[in-house]
């Protein structure tokens, strides 16, 4: 990026994009309505507070959704030599609500980073949150590449991948991938406010991986789900057939085909999973390897320090430690070429395996 860059509201979103474009020595202004959180924000080193002389290149805009639109109208008044983007993860509303205010559409490109902490506020912010995260771009018809390149920069700049969609095809892409599994955690999490002690007690990763996004901010999601319902409508209904299917087969157990159709949905998930992308956007298969660590210090980094000494490229990492016990799992992905011999030199040098398998 090239010369000043506004960012209006200085949450989680807004205050990473700070951060991440300061250590890359660009001159970041930061505003915010709450005087507190901008304070914080300026402190954690984000950007600089405002002045009468600021002329920024491009503004990006990251306050809750429902008032989206109308800080986007009175930035693009404010700055008439100004790009205008924001971070909305909805984008169809936001446009029409941009011009319904009047304001000058020619100037304002949408966008949508991928990316996100179960936590928010400037002291969540980090300046590599976007780091390999797709980041979604909605130009309008006719608009410049020059208005779409200076987006491109701020993406690339961030570490970001830059994807392009229609503001109609990024809001049911990301109903789909994000707003409806939302909805599925906090629902099922939710059933666990009736959970006995005892049965919560035998909680173990599944669970916490299920469940990971239900503690998001409510209040937020309240107003991300309102702006995108009919496509979250949409998935829902289908999610709910689904439901009814697996609860009638459920009802009749015994019935003739009743375990050929759980066993169809059950399929259904399997496939869905294989076909989420893995890392660097490959959609491929990795081999998940299970390593018992003594819950001692220092004996996971020691792990990991083995592993790439042995040479063996991690692509993932899950750690899971029941409570009461001494023993922790952690859960190392590869690619399946490097399964064998990884397996081999850990046990060599002293590791127990638990499990080994795709």
């Amino acid at each position: 990026m090239i010369g000043q860059v506004r960012v209006v509201g200085t949450g989680l979103l807004g205050a990473s994009v700070g951060l991440g474009l300061r250590a890359l020595g660009v001159e970041v202004i930061v505003h915010d309505s709450s005087p507190a959180n901008l304070s914080l924000a300026i402190d954690y080193g984000a950007g600089r507070a405002a002045r009468d002389t600021d002329n920024p290149r491009l503004v990006v805009v990251a306050v809750p959704p429902d008032v989206t639109a109308r800080v986007i109208a009175d930035e693009l008044a404010a700055f008439p030599d100004a790009l205008v983007t924001d971070v909305s993860s909805v984008k169809v509303a936001v446009l029409a609500g941009v011009r319904a205010a009047g304001a000058d559409v020619d100037r304002y490109v949408g966008s949508h980073p991928l990316a996100g902490r179960e936590r928010g506020g400037p002291i969540s912010a980090r300046g590599d949150l976007f780091l390999g995260r797709p980041w979604v771009i909605t130009p309008q018809d006719g608009m410049p590449a020059a208005q779409v390149g200076v987006i491109e920069d701020l993406v690339l700049d961030l570490g970001a991948v830059p994807v392009i969609m229609t503001a109609e095809q990024h809001d049911t892409s990301v109903a789909l991938v994000s707003h409806v599994p939302q909805v599925i955690a906090s629902l099922l999490a939710r059933r666990l406010i009736g959970g006995t002690e005892s049965a919560l007690s035998l909680s173990g990763q599944g669970l916490r991986d299920t469940t990971r996004i239900a503690s998001s901010d409510a209040e937020l999601w309240v107003q991300i789900l309102g702006a995108n319902a009919a496509a979250v409508t949409a998935v829902l209904r289908e999610y709910r057939a689904d439901l009814d299917r697996a609860i009638d087969t459920l009802g009749a157990p015994e019935l003739p085909g009743a375990r050929r159709t759980l066993a169809e949905l059950l399929a259904g998930g399997t496939t869905g999973v294989s076909r989420i992308p893995g890392k660097h956007g490959q959609d491929r298969r990795f081999h998940q390897i299970i390593v018992m660590v003594d819950d001692r210090p220092g004996e996971l980094a020691r792990l990991l320090t083995e592993i790439g000494h042995i040479g063996v490229n991690m692509e993932d990492l899950r750690l899971e430690h029941s409570p009461g016990q001494q023993i922790g799992l952690a859960e190392i992905s590869v690619v399946p070429e490097a399964e064998a011999g990884l397996v081999a030199d850990l046990e060599a040098r002293g590791w127990r395996i638990a499990q080994v398998g795709a």
